[in-house]
């Protein structure tokens, strides 16, 4: 399907040559950070990438059209609009094509336009999952079903730690998605190197984690995987403040009747207030570690094929 899909330039010939890609979400933009930082953060991501031997490409919706790879001009009108671009999981996609109106798309939407273009890798900073209180709220990204059904590799720092990473697990492992650790035993926590969830399979190069991906689509099992790589630990936080700093968001979140897509951004934008920007500049660091080792597992992907 390429429905309203443009592959940018750069993009398209790296995959005609079959050179490694790697696919960047961009909620990171319009709803991460302020400008000028959500545009600098962007490019920045975007260079860590080229620096260790693939082609960015960030993906978005400009003008009702799906993007898979940006130009510097299509980041800054993202940064500027900020909040008032329409957040995009799958089931905003149509929508925002239909009205003709600019999308920040979240890791659902992120997966399903970059298997649209062929990238099948992609990395983040962390994906949503299942939320606290979700016995009760139903409250389930939309990012755990595409993990189920769409066959992009998603490098990350686990699930984001506002959520419960025990039910997340639990749901990872109804839906068959395997939940690989980078040099690692535990499931990272995002803002933490650990958590008390492993992970299924530790993986300690890139080479072998490509070899995983080979095996997995090649006989036909069709789905995404997860690969937690753990923050560096110079910006990795103390767990017992990040863990207050959280609870005491979440205590306001609910205060405020903040659900469903809204609350991530809310949770981590007080947590990011409440740990005085520590926090961000963890969250900044440890996407820039994710884009280091998606391009890594891409150059080993594409090798594979040759």
């Amino acid at each position: 399907m390429t429905y309203k899909l443009d592959i940018s330039p750069e993009v398209s010939t790296a995959l005609r040559n079959n050179q490694p890609v790697v696919a960047l979400e961009s909620t990171i933009i319009s709803h991460g950070m302020p400008w000028p930082e959500n545009a600098e953060t962007a490019k920045r991501v975007e260079q860590v990438v080229r620096d260790n031997g693939a082609v960015p490409a960030t993906i978005a919706v400009i003008d009702g059209r799906l993007k898979a790879g940006l130009s510097h001009d299509e980041i800054d009108v993202l940064a500027k609009a900020g909040l008032s671009v329409t957040k995009c999981s799958r089931r905003d996609l149509p929508y925002v094509v239909a009205t003709g109106q600019h999308g920040a798309t979240t890791v659902a939407a992120t997966m399903i336009i970059a298997a649209m273009a062929g990238i099948q890798i992609f990395a983040t900073g962390g994906i949503g999952g299942v939320h606290r209180g979700a016995q009760q709220s139903f409250d389930i990204s939309a990012d755990l079903q595409e993990l189920a059904h769409t066959s992009v590799a998603v490098v990350c720092a686990g699930a984001k730690s506002i959520l419960d990473l025990a039910l997340t697990r639990e749901y990872l492992e109804t839906q068959g998605v395997p939940v690989l650790g980078y040099q690692t035993n535990q499931l990272p926590a995002f803002y933490t190197r650990e958590s008390d969830q492993t992970v299924d399979y530790r993986l300690d190069d890139p080479k072998q984690v490509a070899d995983f991906l080979s095996a997995k689509w090649q006989m036909g099992l069709d789905g995404g995987v997860v690969i937690a790589n753990p923050i560096p630990e110079l910006y990795a936080m103390d767990k017992s403040l990040i863990d207050r700093a959280i609870q005491q968001a979440l205590v306001e979140a609910e205060q405020q009747h903040i659900f469903g897509k809204e609350s991530t951004p809310f949770l981590l934008k007080r947590v990011a207030e409440i740990t005085g920007g520590s926090s961000l500049e963890s969250n900044i660091q440890l996407v820039l570690n994710n884009a280091r080792l998606a391009a890594e597992i891409a150059g080993e992907l594409v090798l594979s094929k040759a």
